[in-house]
């Protein structure tokens, strides 16, 4: 949990009517009126012009041709539809070492990854006869060498006393509550009972999609009107969960863009809430971000971790992204844990990452 008493920008903004209504403020015990002083006071909303036709869109379930990691391969060998080309010759010169670099930089590793993949890669000794496929082997394993310390599955460690909090994050487009769906259902698979929460508050869209996600998943919702105290929202949630014995409660949030004050303060409400019904929560924030942006991810990244603490990753449309890549420079800069990959729309369109399937796809490999 990160304060930032020094930034009066991520300072609440008082708002004339109190969060919570009477009947909330009324069951809460004696001991818990610093929690309700501190949802008093919530940022005021800002309903920036999205587009609603994400949500729509979001909430088609979509059922692609093809396993998962097919999906896989198919997105990210746009990333490297070029190595061929480069993989032609038995020996690689200096002008072939730069232009994979430039090919690794296009694919979005990011300048300082690319080079050191490259150093790596141009260290090794191949016979004159090597095959394509034995060179970008070779090469899909330095990229592995990157990605082994953070392909981390989600480890799910219920509490004594109350769920286990996950809390999703991530900027407005990424399918981040379309990852909560699925995220719920591969919970569920380990045998969790799954409650849900849906504290974007800012657009009725959101808060509908989460409900549909509850239904499809048959999985309790709570959820309160437009505009209604982000932060309450949790606060309810985390009550009901703990006191019908739930295991896992997974918090969606609105989508905020890096640069904007009041949306992160907003964000760092919730988390200071939620740390007040169990100091050690929420045990898991994750950032959600969509591989099709590149390196605007990086900005993302640095931008939330200094809001929350967050714990990993999962990374969206990678069926679709030229730019596969941004998952070993992320892997390279932060070393935050990946906990998963989304390759489609479908239900079960969302991976553990693992990282030698990746390595071998994003260079045209078969898995």
């Amino acid at each position: 949990m990160v304060h930032h008493k020094d930034d009066p920008a991520l300072e609440p903004v008082p708002e004339d009517e109190t969060s919570l209504d009477a009947q909330t403020k009324h069951d809460l015990a004696p001991s818990e009126s610093e929690i309700v002083e501190d949802l008093k006071t919530a940022p005021v909303p800002v309903h920036t012009a999205l587009d609603d036709a994400q949500e729509a869109e979001d909430l088609k379930d979509h059922t692609n041709e093809g396993g998962w990691l097919s999906k896989l391969s198919a997105g990210l060998s746009r990333s490297t539809a070029k190595f061929t080309d480069i993989f032609t010759k038995s020996k690689l010169d200096p002008n072939d070492l730069e232009a994979l670099e430039e090919l690794l930089i296009t694919a979005d590793l990011g300048p300082k990854t690319a080079a050191k993949v490259v150093q790596s890669f141009a260290a090794r000794k191949f016979d004159k006869d090597a095959s394509d496929d034995a060179i970008k082997t070779a090469l899909a394993e330095d990229i592995e060498a990157l990605l082994k310390p953070v392909a981390q599955p989600l480890d799910i460690k219920k509490p004594a006393d109350g769920p286990f909090v996950i809390l999703v994050t991530g900027v407005n487009g990424v399918g981040k509550t379309t990852t909560i769906g699925k995220l719920g259902f591969q919970i569920q698979r380990q045998g969790h009972r799954v409650m849900l929460a849906a504290a974007d508050t800012f657009r009725a869209a959101a808060v509908e999609q989460i409900q549909i996600w509850g239904q499809r998943l048959h999985v309790p919702v709570v959820s309160k009107d437009v505009g209604a105290d982000a932060a309450a929202v949790a606060f309810e949630a985390y009550e009901k969960a703990k006191k019908e014995g739930y295991d896992v409660l997974v918090v969606d949030t609105a989508g905020r863009l890096h640069n904007k004050n009041d949306l992160m303060a907003e964000l760092s409400k919730i988390v200071r809430v939620l740390g007040k019904n169990d100091a050690t929560a929420p045990h898991a924030t994750l950032l959600v971000l969509d591989a099709t942006t590149g390196q605007n991810a990086f900005a993302q990244v640095e931008a939330f971790k200094d809001i929350a603490k967050i714990t990993g990753l999962v990374v969206t449309k990678l069926d679709g992204s030229a730019k596969g890549g941004v998952v070993v420079g992320l892997a390279d800069q932060f070393r935050l844990p990946v906990h998963a990959v989304g390759v489609g729309e479908g239900i079960e369109d969302l991976q553990p990452f693992t990282a030698r399937d990746y390595a071998r796809s994003l260079v045209g490999l078969a898995t």
